[in-house]
């Protein structure tokens, strides 16, 4: 069997597997609602309540390579949370805070200009009117449970929606990044297979380009 590398686009409200055993009568969304590519898994996982870039394959060692925190591969995330936070916010989630046992790495963290461009999610935020929100962008090298929401409450901003816009990045000057995957092209729920380019690339500036693919 050939290896595949899938792109999709998680909705809000889907569960990261393929199937429901919590739910007997399978009312939560899974993975195989949307991809009919048998034997794919995913790299890693979001949370139901999370939207955003999920990678699937069918290979093993790639798919370890990817999802083992001590590979450090970056993960971007496009984060609203509730108020306005300050430099000193900004800065901890930089350096890292303590959740429960553990203190996270460091991190790149900036608040975005404008509200991303994003479809309307399915249900709405509920805002607070008299409470104003912004858009964080954050980039991570692992990726523990919950870890964006924890981070963003543990300096007082808790997290309304939380997308992963792209996996992996390229620091240029100043603070311009290059995104080798992301969200461009997919609408919730669509997915697509990565180019033999896009695999190459990612393979290569993840430090993977060692690694054999079958094709």
């Amino acid at each position: 069997m050939p290896y595949r590398y899938l792109l999709f686009y998680k909705p809000y409200d889907v569960l990261s597997q393929f199937t429901d055993k919590e739910s007997a009568e399978n009312e939560r969304g899974t993975l195989k609602d949307y991809i009919p590519i048998p034997s794919v898994y995913p790299i890693g996982r979001l949370d139901r309540d999370s939207e955003g870039l999920l990678l699937l394959t069918n290979h093993g060692q790639f798919q370890h390579r990817l999802s083992d925190r001590k590979f450090e591969h970056p993960r971007t995330y496009w984060v609203q949370v509730e108020r306005i936070p300050d430099e000193e916010a900004l800065e901890r989630l930089r350096q890292g805070v303590t959740i429960q046992d553990y203190r996270t790495r460091s991190a790149l963290v900036k608040i975005l200009p404008a509200e991303p461009t994003l479809p309307p999610r399915d249900p709405p935020i509920r805002f607070r009117k008299n409470v104003p929100t912004c858009w964080l962008e954050i980039t991570l090298t692992e990726g523990r449970n919950r870890q964006v929401r924890r981070m963003t409450a543990a300096v007082g901003f808790p997290t309304l929606r939380l997308v992963r816009f792209a996996i992996g990045i390229e620091p240029q000057t100043g603070s311009s990044q290059r995104y080798y995957l992301s969200l461009e092209g997919l609408q919730p729920g669509q997915w697509r297979d990565l180019t033999p380019v896009e695999l190459e690339l990612l393979l290569e500036k993840l430090k993977l380009n060692k690694l054999k693919i079958k094709t």
